[in-house]
């Protein structure tokens, strides 16, 4: 049996790494607890050794955490540049991404992919089928074996998590032919069609504990791909989504009895209502497996800014115990992001990860809120700037109409003007009837 250098092994011999050690301090947690959350598998650090051995700063993704989120870039047979994803990593890391995933699908594959590992101080995940599917002409035929092998490649690369979409079965498949929407993974797509033309179950269930040894030996944590995620409200909590959910819940624990750190990925299109449920659903069958969900969109009519509708969903879902959430970009169902969608998309799962941090009560999640409001209330706009979680576009909405500098030191703003801005007036309020600013 391989030798299993993971997280969770350690945490169960009762090591605290100094990975644990590094993620203690940036959640204000003990490292007792972390080994304890890690341990128990509802807290991961995705951490390959490999990637770790180089500027990987380890993080945690668990309830006992922040709100992570994930940022998708990645090229596609359209468009390829290794220039241009590095820029997307860069910026998604610089407004406040906690992981990314290369999605690449275009061309030069690996070399994108050791670029991106070689700059990152953030996890890399990726989704192994799609290098391995393009490497045949036809999805039928890509060998069980080839794919262990892609998975296994980047592994050795030193990407930190993968998703795998074990759970999507045979039996499964018919459930999903009649949604509106039909299978939107692509992931799932593509198991799906394997497995109908081959006649043969999911390889990566069959030999899953050959997935196992892999994630073992290099400690990448296994995402469990949701590949019946609905993609549409009609299609939302259905028989298809959750018979896969089962059988998720059935890898998780085979994982977890081999030492192998897993995420559960889930749906993408939820409407407000079915959100808490769905939460519940997943706590319950995977055991409280850390929960990395896409969005979920709360509405399917808003093409171009599903960013928002999708933050909606990602706050939401948050709240109720997701410790992960995918950002969604304005090009969503339109076209590949570009650079500035990827901030754009960034940004609104910022929003939406710290409204659930606030509304599940972390320690110090509304500190800077509080001393935001504080900023605006004092009419210290530098401090409104740098505290803003894009304070570039902060400053350039203010200064589109008071661009002089001596407007940064007024008591007003464009909105209202120096004689009605309602601040204004209670500051005067107050100072007449000698109260002192909060």
């Amino acid at each position: 049996m391989t030798t299993c250098f993971t997280q969770m092994h350690a945490a169960r011999r009762g090591e605290t790494t100094d990975a644990m050690r590094t993620v203690a301090e940036r959640e204000g947690l003990a490292p007792e607890v972390v080994r304890a959350e890690v341990a128990r598998g509802r807290l991961v650090i995705p951490a390959n050794v490999r990637h770790l051995a180089g500027q990987l700063v380890p993080m945690g993704i668990g309830t006992v955490a922040s709100v992570k989120i994930n940022a998708n870039i990645g090229n596609s047979s359209v468009t390829s540049d290794v220039s241009g994803e590095l820029e997307k990593l860069h910026l998604a890391i610089q407004y406040g991404a906690d992981t990314v995933m290369d999605l690449s699908t275009g061309g030069g594959i690996d070399e994108i992919r050791e670029a991106i590992l070689a700059a990152s101080t953030v996890p890399i995940g990726t989704v192994p089928i799609y290098q391995a599917g393009l490497a045949v002409t036809d999805v039928a035929d890509l060998a069980s074996q080839a794919l262990l092998d892609n998975i296994e490649h980047q592994a050795r690369q030193g990407v930190d998590y993968v998703t795998v979409h074990c759970g999507i079965l045979r039996a499964h498949v018919p459930l999903a032919l009649r949604r509106v929407t039909g299978i939107v993974s692509r992931g799932g797509a593509l198991m799906a069609a394997w497995m109908t033309a081959r006649g043969e179950e999911n390889p990566l269930y069959t030999h899953f504990d050959e997935l196992l040894e892999i994630a073992a030996a290099h400690d990448v944590t296994l995402s469990l791909g949701d590949g019946l995620r609905p993609g549409s409200l009609a299609d939302a909590s259905d028989a298809a989504q959750f018979a896969e959910l089962r059988t998720l819940g059935e890898l998780v624990e085979r994982a977890w009895r081999r030492d192998v750190q897993v995420l559960v990925e889930g749906p993408g299109h939820i409407p407000m209502h079915e959100i808490e449920m769905n939460v519940r659903m997943e706590q319950e069958i995977c055991r409280e497996a850390p929960f990395y969900t896409l969005g979920p969109l709360v509405t399917d009519i808003a093409p171009g800014y599903d960013h928002i509708t999708s933050a909606i969903g990602a706050a939401m879902i948050g709240w109720y115990g997701a410790s992960m959430l995918c950002c969604v970009t304005p090009k969503e169902h339109l076209g590949l992001p570009d650079a500035d969608d990827v901030r754009v998309g960034v940004i609104a799962y910022r929003i939406a990860a710290h409204a659930a941090d606030i509304a599940r009560g972390r320690a110090g999640a509304r500190d800077r809120d509080d001393a935001l409001s504080r900023a605006r209330f004092a009419f210290d706009w530098e401090t409104q700037f740098r505290l803003a979680l894009d304070p570039e576009r902060a400053r350039a909405y203010h200064d589109a109409t008071l661009p002089a500098e001596h407007f940064k030191s007024e008591e007003f703003c464009s909105m209202c003007g120096p004689r009605l801005c309602s601040m204004h007036l209670t500051r005067d309020l107050q100072r007449q009837a000698g109260v002192p600013a909060a």
